[in-house]
C-alpha cells in the first residue's frame, strides 16, 4: 500500500526509534543482574529473541555482563604488586622533590621580580640622571 511517506523519512524515523531507550523502562542495577544471569546459557539466537522481547540490543547486555563481571572480580587481582607499590612510592618521592625545587625557583624568580620592580621605583630607570 503506498503511503507516499519518503525511504528517506521512513530511515530516519527508523534511527530516530532505535536510538530511543528500549520501551521507557529504566534498567536498574538489580534488573541488569537479572538479565546477565536470565541469558548467561543462551545460545546467541535465544539472546537475541530475548533482547528483542525486552526492547534493548544485544551489545548493551554484552556492556551489562562486562560490566557484572568486573564488579565481582577478586580485590586481590586488582592489587598491585610489592615491587610495583615499592617503585610507584619512588617514583612519587621523586615527583615530590621535584615540585618542590621548581616551587622554590619560583618563589625566587617572583621575589626577583618584586625586588627589581621595586629597585626601579625607588631609584628610576637611569635615563633620568
Amino acid at each position: 500500500m503506498q503511503v507516499g511517506i519518503g525511504v528517506g523519512t521512513l530511515q530516519r524515523w527508523s534511527h530516530e526509534i532505535q536510538s530511543m531507550p528500549a520501551l521507557g523502562r529504566a534498567w536498574t542495577a538489580p534488573a541488569r543482574l537479572q538479565a546477565v544471569i536470565t541469558t548467561a546459557a543462551m545460545p546467541e539466537a535465544g539472546k537475541s529473541a530475548w533482547c528483542r522481547e525486552q526492547g534493548l540490543y544485544p551489545s548493551e547486555l554484552a556492556k551489562w555482563c562486562t560490566s557484572a563481571t568486573a564488579a565481582l572480580s577478586d580485590p586481590q587481582d586488582e592489587r598491585a604488586s610489592p615491587q610495583a607499590t615499592r617503585q610507584d612510592r619512588l617514583r612519587i618521592k621523586e615527583l615530590e622533590r621535584e615540585l618542590l625545587r621548581k616551587d622554590r625557583a619560583l618563589s625566587e624568580t617572583a621575589a626577583l621580580l618584586v625586588l627589581s620592580k621595586k629597585v626601579t621605583a625607588i631609584f628610576g630607570t637611569g635615563e633620568d640622571a
